[in-house]
């Protein structure tokens, strides 16, 4: 990846010279991969402007290279089946259809934002793709795989991580095809 130093009016610098800006799960998987973390910038931000749409508005940065995580879970025959699924900001998460169909569960919810927040180490509005538990699945959008630089938490909602589309299935990541639907 090019050396990007700016994305709108964000300044960017290589992730590994500032992994303590990022929540310890995420710093924790970015060192265990080291070929991704040589391809991830960072940024500091003000946590204020932390949701996608401020983010947007404030910074200049292009809705399209933003993607969100957000946490599903459901039940079948007791087990429970938690996945993060990562879709760009200008779609939605298919939760009720990809989502509980990939899930093999009758019903798929939001797992509520305590236990969110608990399991993952990360901060409410900050989770990210990176360092989530092992047990979950990381569910990714193929148009969030197919993006050349995508803006996503850095598991704080003091900084966020640029990286390309690509690293997510070096994460161990499943792209899926339709994982999300355009925002009308």
């Amino acid at each position: 990846m090019p050396d990007a130093t700016t994305l709108g009016t964000l300044t960017l610098v290589p992730a590994a010279s500032a992994l303590d800006l990022v929540a310890d799960p995420v710093r924790a998987a970015l060192l265990a991969h080291p070929d991704v973390l040589d391809a991830v910038r960072l940024t500091a931000i003000d946590p204020e402007v932390s949701d996608t749409p401020t983010l947007v508005d404030v910074h200049g940065v292009p809705a399209e290279m933003c993607a969100n995580c957000v946490v599903v879970a459901g039940r079948r025959e007791g087990d429970e089946r938690i996945a993060a699924c990562l879709v760009l900001a200008t779609t939605r998460a298919d939760v009720n259809g990809v989502v509980k169909r990939l899930l093999d569960v009758r019903k798929a919810s939001f797992l509520p934002m305590d236990r969110a927040v608990g399991e993952t180490g990360m901060e409410y509005g900050g989770i990210t793709p990176v360092g989530l538990p092992s047990t979950w699945r990381l569910l990714v959008d193929s148009r969030v795989a197919a993006t050349p630089l995508v803006l996503i938490g850095s598991g704080v909602r003091a900084s966020k991580l640029l990286l390309p589309g690509s690293a997510f299935a070096a994460l161990g990541a499943e792209i899926v095809e339709g994982l999300a639907t355009p925002v009308a």
